[in-house]
């Protein structure tokens, strides 16, 4: 008979992301910050890869990933909105942690199976985050897959991605709760 975990299980069924743009100052600090980042490299790695890594984004380096997004949006003909959203994204954080899927060569373990992983590691933060009562958002946008503006913003290496920019704070306004998928409409047996 397994052992079951009431409290975590009641706190998968009532998660909710914090959107980005309510989550204010102050941020995790580092010794806030690397139990959470303990828990997100525990995700499911098929072959023992580890194809990701994190960067740790703080104030500094959202100015610059801000400025940038304007930047490139700008060289681009990105929409004006959709800039100042890229824009808002990175220069009104505290701290986000940008999650990079790094694959590695494996005749054993397909590269979609290590994109899966990456993905793993933004949903494991995202949810450590809010079980330590953080207010927390898995956020990407045009910006990350933009080649120059990852090479350039975030020194990754060609064969590198952003999984997702994983956003964590305070939460000055609880949001209200959004529908949820109907399980009838979502689920099949076989």
């Amino acid at each position: 008979m397994p052992t079951p975990n009431p409290a975590a299980l009641e706190f998968l069924q009532t998660r909710r992301s914090r959107p980005a743009k309510t989550l204010v100052a102050p941020a995790p600090t580092r010794d806030q910050l690397e139990p959470l980042l303990q828990a997100a490299l525990r995700s499911p790695d098929h072959g023992k890869l580890e194809p990701w890594r994190l960067i740790v984004l703080t104030r500094d380096s959202l100015d610059k990933l801000a400025n940038l997004a304007r930047l490139r949006g700008e060289e681009l003909g990105v929409d004006e909105d959709k800039i100042t959203k890229a824009y808002a994204q990175f220069a009104n954080a505290d701290l986000a942690v940008a999650v990079i899927e790094a694959p590695v060569i494996s005749e054993k373990v397909p590269a979609i199976e290590q994109t899966y992983s990456a993905g793993a590691v933004c949903l494991q933060l995202l949810n450590a985050a809010l079980a330590a009562g953080w207010g927390a958002n898995w956020l990407s946008g045009w910006a990350s897959h933009d080649r120059t503006f990852v090479e350039r913003g975030l020194d990754l290496s060609p064969r590198e991605k952003v999984a997702g920019f994983i956003h964590i704070g305070t939460e000055k306004v609880a949001p209200p709760e959004r529908p949820r998928p109907d399980m009838e409409a979502k689920v099949s047996w076989q």
